[in-house]
Formats: structure tokens, sequence, C-alpha cells
């Protein structure tokens, strides 16, 4: 496996200099500012990242206006609410994607939310605490106790609240195949376990969060736009 500064070699001769790798890395939240986000937050991103899997971003970015009025602000209690007729109603309200599950997956993440709430003071108490050499054990536990939060939405989620995290995008996946960490899409726990492994060698070297780390894994791929 290479180290982190071969990586960001590769990628900076591929992308101009490292400022040019360094400049597109998203920000990362401490614990604290991510406790702060109001759960309100927190179920939005969630609904946004739920209702984009598998249709374009741009049709939910046109309709979030109308989104977000329709749940009522995404207020966790009144959210944790919908069933019978006002399920029934959202089913048939043209500000919203009219997906069943999509919609009862929500529904069931506020109420997600409001336990751990709950238990720790915010949904973000319980992100921002959570270690990020453990990052994939957050995902699992997102994807076990969340509703519809497995595959990429997690992640994306996560990455847009600012939780320091990688994603698993095609070029991110390719490098890690070319360092030997994974044979293939990591889909198991054994390849997860073996990904955060090589996430925190290379954060032990650098001192870069794996945010950092992700991104530069992405742009030391050949690809006009790294993917990530």
């Amino acid at each position: 496996m290479r180290t982190f500064a071969e990586i960001l070699k590769i990628a900076a001769d591929r992308k101009g200099g490292v400022e040019a790798v360094m400049a597109g890395v998203p920000a990362v939240k401490t614990a604290d500012n991510l406790a702060a986000i109001p759960d309100t937050l927190w179920l939005a991103e969630m609904a946004r990242y739920i209702f984009q899997a598998g249709i374009s971003w741009k049709v939910v970015e046109s309709k979030w206006p109308g989104i977000v009025e329709a749940f009522d602000g995404f207020n966790p209690a009144s959210v944790a609410m919908i069933e019978g007729d006002r399920l029934d109603d959202l089913l048939g309200d043209t500000r919203v994607i009219r997906s069943g599950p999509k919609l009862v997956a929500i529904r069931d993440n506020a109420v997600f939310i409001q336990r751990i709430a709950a238990e720790v003071g915010s949904f973000g108490r319980k992100v921002g605490d959570w270690p990020a050499a453990d990052y994939v054990g957050l995902l699992t536990w997102l994807g076990k106790e969340g509703s519809r939060l497995g595959g990429s939405t997690g992640p994306y989620m996560l990455r847009a609240m600012g939780k320091e995290s990688f994603i698993l995008s095609r070029d991110v996946v390719t490098r890690l195949e070319a360092e030997g960490v994974v044979d293939g899409p990591p889909t198991s726990a054994k390849a997860m376990k073996a990904v955060q492994a090589a996430f925190d060698v290379w954060a032990r070297e650098s001192g870069q969060s794996l945010t950092a780390i992700s991104r530069v894994l992405a742009q030391s791929i050949g690809a006009a736009e790294a993917e990530e």
C-alpha cells in the first residue's frame, strides 16, 4: 500500500499541484459544532438524500422548497406523526416525491432522531462524538437503526452535514483496489474493516481527516473530474 504522501503526489501531478487537490476538500465540523445542528436539519438532509436515491438530484432540488413545506419544516415531532390520512395526503401531494417507501422512511427517521436525541441530547451529539477510527461503525449503525440510510445515502448525508467521512465512490474504490486494500466494491463487513484500517493508516501518516484523504484518493484517479 502506498503512503498517503505518494498518493497525494499522484493526485497533484494529475490535478495541477497539491493546492489544487486540497482546495476542494469539504469542511469538517467539530463534535460540538455537529451537536449544535438542530435535529430538524438532520432530518431534512436524511430526507434530501433519501429522495435523491435513484432519481435526478436536480428534480429534488427544484422541488425542495415545496418538500420542506409539506413536511412542516422537518420538525421531527411533527413528521413522526405522519400516518393514516396524513400519509395518504402526502402520497397525493405534488410538492413531494410521491414514493410511499421513501415517505415512510422519512417518518421512521423522525422517530429515530427523536429517540437518539432523548438519549444523548441531540442527534448531532451522537454523530459528533462517534470516533473517526470507527467511521464504518457509524455507517453500520445508520444502516441498521435508520431507514433507507444504507448504501451511499448515509455517507453523502454525513458529508453534507460536515462529519469527517469517506465516500466509497467509483474513483475511491479504484484507488483502494490499486493499493491492494480491496478487490472490488467493499460490500462485506470484512472488506469495510480493511477500508477503515487503510484510512486509519493514512490518517496517522498525514494528520489529515478522512474527508481530505477520501478526496485525495478520488483525485489520484485519472478522470477529468474526480467522482466522490
